[in-house]
């Protein structure tokens, strides 16, 4: 029984107290001032798919907490679709709403006074958004995901949003009619759930069950199914003898179950918006972290699934073949795995894994076995040089031409390099630098899924480098380089950078390289002058203020006294 249920007993042992007044016309009666309150962080709403259908997963779980003797506080929490913000003004407050998710549930948990939570979230910034304010408050909780989008068809071809961007540049270099392109738009989105490769959503969504935050297999299940509600309302039981059991979030949050969960992100491909994320929770659990600490186990553990973007399957396609616990039990036996960690139903991972098999399912070629993997090593690469001094991060599964030395085009903005890329002014062997475009400079740190996936489908994918101080979407791929830092609104080096200068981009070497002399680079820096802040007002303004370097996980309370 956690401290705050033990306060709560007492204080709310006063008869006639007005807390006590207030909850009855809430629904409390009599019998219930005893029992812990367990607060479910919904982030339902029709603003986007991927969260559509979180409501009857909410309800489940509602219902779940009541039968396992608790009572349940439901409360809202935000959403931005990355997929409908992308390449607008909107995306900016994309990465802005990881924080905003966070303090959300941080102050009604902690406002209300709650004995644990329950979050369930879809897009994107919902899970790291929900880690980042379990880690922070420390009261027992567990992560229940939304679930994944069933592909869609087209033509006999399975399709995800990332096919709609693709469309696009297909379309823009004439590979494909208007016809075709209405097509692919029309069915490639079919239902209720998150973008359906291993993109950022489920990416996270797996990291967070391999962190042992979240049930087994709960993490590649589609969101229309039953099972996904059902298991919604097994998590409500799990938490509530979680809070029985004082087990508490960094207990399970450690150094070590991060290191899993990194390999995991590894193993199946994940989205460079781990770097970022895990940083932020690791930052809010106390848990010492940096990039270095990826490259380090990105070479060690190798690519084992097939997954879109840079694959052929989907999420789905995953969990059919055994899920994160199939991938997990194949880490831990090669001793990539720490199988001590707890989890949040008490077991270990070991335990969790003991009956799942060390191989693979044979007659399938999602998860490969693990003599004959997608790649030797891990995709998530950490490049440095005089144009990163503090790292950036590149994607490295999927490019056939892992070294490129080219004539930069600069973009002071994602919409003026799409401009370009649609327009046909871009050249193979061109390496385009998107700038001011950071967590500062944005603000917000963009993602630049518009411009990636122009570039592929104008078939460029192969013979063009991309580097920017933003983002990427987990469905980008290609010989792309993102969150470069320090970032061009502070005077990193990507801000000096003139059009023409060669840039060398060097994924074996991990190397991020401007050609120029150390001479003329000081020069340069003792010239540049910081732009004006675009924001001067509101949240944006707040952020731009806040944040740190996305180095550091771009987290908006570091050093703040």
């Amino acid at each position: 029984m956690s401290d705050n249920f033990r306060s709560k007993v007492v204080t709310q042992g006063v008869q006639r107290s007005p807390n006590r007044a207030m909850l009855r016309a809430v629904g409390f009666k009599d019998e219930d001032f005893i029992k812990a309150i367990v607060g479910i962080a919904n982030g339902y709403s029709t603003i986007t798919p991927c969260n559509m259908g979180i409501n009857k997963l909410a309800q489940r779980a509602e219902a779940g907490v009541k039968d396992a003797g608790s009572m349940p506080q439901m409360f809202g929490t935000i959403t931005i679709s990355d997929g409908i913000s992308m390449g607008t003004e909107g995306m900016k407050y994309s990465l802005v709403s990881r924080e905003v998710i966070a303090d959300s549930i941080e102050t009604a948990c902690n406002g209300q006074s709650m004995d644990g939570v329950l979050a369930i979230g879809g897009c994107d910034k919902n899970m790291p958004g929900a880690m980042i304010a379990i880690a922070r408050m420390n009261i027992p909780a567990i992560f229940v995901y939304g679930g994944t989008i069933k592909p869609g068809n087209y033509k006999g071809n399975d399709l995800t949003v990332v096919s709609s961007f693709e469309a696009v540049g297909q379309y823009s270099a004439g590979k494909i009619d208007q016809d075709e392109l209405l097509g692919v738009e029309r069915n490639a989105c079919p239902g209720a759930g998150s973008c359906g490769g291993m993109y950022t959503a489920n990416t996270m969504s797996s990291a967070i069950e391999a962190m042992g935050m979240s049930l087994p297999y709960s993490s590649t299940m589609a969101a229309e199914d039953d099972e996904k509600a059902d298991s919604a309302e097994k998590s409500a039981f799990v938490l509530v003898e979680a809070i029985r059991n004082s087990i508490l979030p960094r207990q399970i949050i450690t150094r070590q179950s991060i290191e899993n969960a990194i390999a995991v992100v590894m193993a199946v491909g994940g989205s460079t918006n781990a770097v970022l994320h895990f940083l932020a929770i690791a930052h809010a659990a106390g848990v010492e972290l940096c990039l270095n600490d990826f490259e380090t186990i990105r070479a060690r553990v190798p690519v084992l699934c097939d997954l879109k973007p840079s694959g052929k399957y989907v999420a789905t396609d995953l969990h059919k073949v055994g899920g994160i616990p199939q991938v997990m039990k194949m880490l831990l036996v090669h001793n990539l795995l720490d199988g001590d960690c707890i989890t949040i139903s008490g077991q270990t991972i070991a335990q969790v894994l003991a009956d799942v098999p060390s191989e693979p399912p044979a007659n399938q070629d999602v998860i490969r076995p693990w003599n004959k993997p997608m790649y030797a090593q891990g995709h998530l690469a950490i490049l440095r040089g005089n144009l990163a001094e503090e790292g950036a991060v590149a994607k490295i599964s999927g490019v056939k031409v892992p070294k490129i030395t080219g004539p930069a085009r600069v973009f002071e903005s994602e919409e003026s390099c799409l401009s370009a890329i649609l327009d046909k002014k871009i050249n193979p062997g061109d390496v385009i630098v998107i700038r001011y475009e950071g967590p500062k400079g944005g603000p917000g740190m963009r993602e630049m899924l518009a411009p990636t996936s122009a570039i592929i489908g104008a078939g460029l994918a192969d013979s063009v480098g991309l580097i920017t101080d933003g983002r990427f979407s987990g469905g980008t791929y290609g010989m792309v380089v993102g969150h470069v830092a320090p970032e061009a609104a502070v005077g990193g080096a990507i801000a000096l950078v003139e059009e023409g200068d060669l840039i060398a981009i060097d994924a074996q070497a991990r190397l991020l390289q401007l050609q120029i002399s150390d001479e003329e680079l000081a020069h340069r820096r003792e010239r540049w002058q910081p732009l004006p802040p675009r924001y001067t007002t509101g949240v944006l303004a707040k952020y731009s203020k806040l944040v740190s370097s996305s180095s550091l996980g771009a987290v908006t309370d570091l050093d703040l006294f």
